[in-house]
Order: structure tokens, then C-alpha cells, then sequence
């Protein structure tokens, strides 16, 4: 009878068996998660994923908690879906990272990883840290730590931030699951959200483009002359925003952007409050338009123009699987739509 509802629902189709595993990490991208607004947390556990597996929220400990991880990758091969978070430790065969024991003996993040990865339906790298390495794999990196998709043999997703947007993360496993995988970067970064350069977006760009900078944190005005790593960090923080209800964001907190979302973060953005070299101050419009170039030999090069209205009218639809029911997944589809409005705004 419960199968037979679930099926009328449309829920045995649209909830895929979902893993968070966490690595080498401060947690911060999985409480990001939890500030989620629409979808909220709740509601992607009841209306968008099975969550079989979470290291941080779920209430069993121990064996009963890697036995419920096992069954999941016995029952659901090729059908979960895998989020890791955090670097993976490789050092010492993986014991600087341990989630846990069975039968006395230790499992390691990085055999975690290498044993969860070949099975699942789709590999997400949760944050900067599993994504490009991050803090925990910076200089001198005494546990070896390298990101997840050093570790596969497999593409792997990447959903980078220290930490991550709550948007871009649920925008990500809502579209796995509604649309399948979303149009990637060179870096395997959703375009959605990672499309454009903070610069391009920034609501400051007009004093850059006037010449008009801050001299210390704290002031109005463009920042790139203390530091702001905008010309070569792609996301959409200026439009997207942070704090609960979308109200802010480094730069409208008179602070620079420090390009957490870079593959070379932190190590190839700092100083932090130096500005990029090698890049010529604009006199004119024009010269401001190639900023992202000129910074990019140190990066890399600007991926190209805004996205555009392609969502809300459908250019992602002719990947939407058969099998998801209408009915069931119209709630889900219409967060999703919501969420991913700020990206063609």
C-alpha cells in the first residue's frame, strides 16, 4: 500500500538514495546547507531526496551507521547519488581522516571515497575543500590532502565555496534529480551559479570602470586596489547574496571578495588584501572589459557572458528524465525555478 501511494505521489522516482559523507572538514558547507531557504532543509528530505547517509545530522554512531551506508550501496548501485565534503587525506594510507570503525579495524575518508565513488549515479564535491583541495590541502598539507576527484577515476561535480552558497548546492541536487547533471565549466563547476565573474556582477563594477577605488575596508567604493579577487572568482554572490533572506554579501559588507571559489584558493589568492597583479587600472570603459583576461594568465580566463533566461523557459528541460512524475516533482520544479531565478537576473 505504501509502495502503491509513494508511486501516485510520483516520490519513488523523484527522492533518489542520497550520501553525505564528510572528509577533511570544518563542516561549514553542511550548516550552509541547513540555512537553506527554498527548498529548505526539510523539505528536500521529504519532497526532493532519500538521505540515507548524513556524517553530521544522522543519529546513528558506529557500525549501525556504516551498515546503513553498506545496504545503501548494495541496494542502490548506480542509483545514489554521492556528496562528499571535504578534502581527502592520503597520507598514511588515509588515517588522518577516520569515519569510522568496523569489526575493530579503521575506514578510512579516502577508502570511503574510492569504494562509494565507482557505484554511484553522480559525484558531488561539496565546497572548495572537496572540490580543488582548499584550506586543508594548502601549504604544508601534513595529511596529504587532495580533492575528491583526485581520488576517482570518474567525473566528478564540483560545487566549490568556503563555504558553499546554500542555493548552490540544493540548486545542484535539484537539478540531478529533475533535469539530470547541469552544463559544467572547464572546472566542472555548474554554470548556473559559476557562469559569470564576481566582477562582472558586482554592484561596484561602475566605480571601477570610473576609477574610483577604496583605500581600506570599510569604504563604498570598488575595491579592487585592497584586494578583491572579483575579476577572476566566477559565481554569482552579487546577485545571489548571502545572510538568511539574500540581504548581503562580502562587498556590499565593504570587505573584498577573496575568491573562495577559485581552484587556486587560498594559497593563489593571497595576500588577501593586495591587489591582483599585473593588471592595468582602467582610464576608459573599455579597458575595464579586460581586466578578467589580464588577470586570468595567474588564473585562468574569464568563461563568458551572463547566463541567460535559459531556465524559466526551458533550454534545461530536454534533459528532464521520463521516469520523474509530473505530479510529484511540480513542487520541487517550482523551488527549483525560484531558486535558480537570481541566475538570470
Amino acid at each position: 500500500m505504501k509502495k502503491q501511494e509513494a508511486e501516485e505521489n510520483g516520490a519513488a522516482e523523484i527522492r533518489p538514495p542520497v550520501i553525505f559523507l564528510g572528509t577533511n572538514t570544518c563542516a561549514g558547507d553542511m550548516f550552509s546547507l541547513l540555512n537553506s531557504l527554498a527548498p529548505g532543509y526539510r523539505e528536500m528530505l521529504t519532497d526532493l531526496i532519500d538521505c540515507r547517509y548524513n556524517y553530521l545530522l544522522m543519529a546513528a554512531e558506529g557500525e549501525m551507521a556504516l551498515n546503513a551506508l553498506e545496504e545503501t550501496v548494495k541496494q542502490f548501485s548506480g542509483r545514489y547519488i554521492l556528496v562528499v565534503e571535504g578534502s581527502v587525506p592520503t597520507r598514511s594510507n588515509g588515517l588522518y581522516c577516520v569515519i569510522g570503525y568496523k569489526n575493530g579495524r579503521a575506514v578510512t575518508a579516502l577508502q570511503a571515497v574510492r569504494e562509494l565513488g565507482p557505484g554511484a549515479r553522480y559525484v558531488v564535491a561539496l565546497g572548495t575543500c572537496a572540490a580543488f583541495g582548499g584550506p586543508y590541502a594548502a601549504a604544508p598539507n601534513p595529511s596529504g590532502s587532495v580533492p575528491v576527484q583526485a581520488v576517482l577515476d570518474r567525473p566528478v561535480i564540483n560545487v566549490p565555496g568556503c563555504p558553499v552558497h546554500p542555493d548552490w548546492i540544493m540548486g545542484t541536487l535539484a537539478h540531478l534529480v529533475l533535469y539530470g547533471e547541469p552544463e559544467l565549466d572547464d572546472f566542472n563547476r555548474p554554470k548556473l551559479f559559476y557562469r559569470e565573474t564576481i566582477h562582472n556582477l558586482c554592484q561596484r563594477r561602475h566605480y571601477f570602470d570610473s576609477g574610483i577605488f577604496a583605500s581600506k575596508p570599510g569604504e563604498p567604493w570598488c575595491m579592487y586596489k585592497i584586494g578583491c579577487k572579483g575579476p577572476v572568482t566566477h559565481a554569482d554572490c552579487p546577485n545571489r547574496q548571502w545572510s538568511g533572506e539574500h540581504l548581503s554579501w562580502p562587498v556590499k559588507a565593504n570587505t573584498p571578495c577573496i575568491g573562495c571559489t577559485s581552484p587556486e584558493f587560498p594559497e593563489g589568492d593571497m595576500p588577501f588584501f593586495e591587489h591582483l597583479p599585473d593588471v592595468k587600472l582602467p582610464g576608459i570603459r573599455t579597458t575595464a572589459d579586460g581586466v578578467g583576461k589580464a588577470a586570468g594568465i595567474i588564473t585562468f580566463l574569464s568563461i563568458g557572458a551572463h547566463l541567460a533566461g535559459a531556465i524559466l523557459t526551458g533550454r534545461l528541460a530536454h534533459t528532464f528524465k521520463k521516469g520523474f512524475s509530473e505530479k510529484g516533482a511540480g513542487k520541487i520544479k517550482d523551488s527549483l525555478r525560484k531558486l535558480l531565478r537570481k541566475s538570470v537576473s
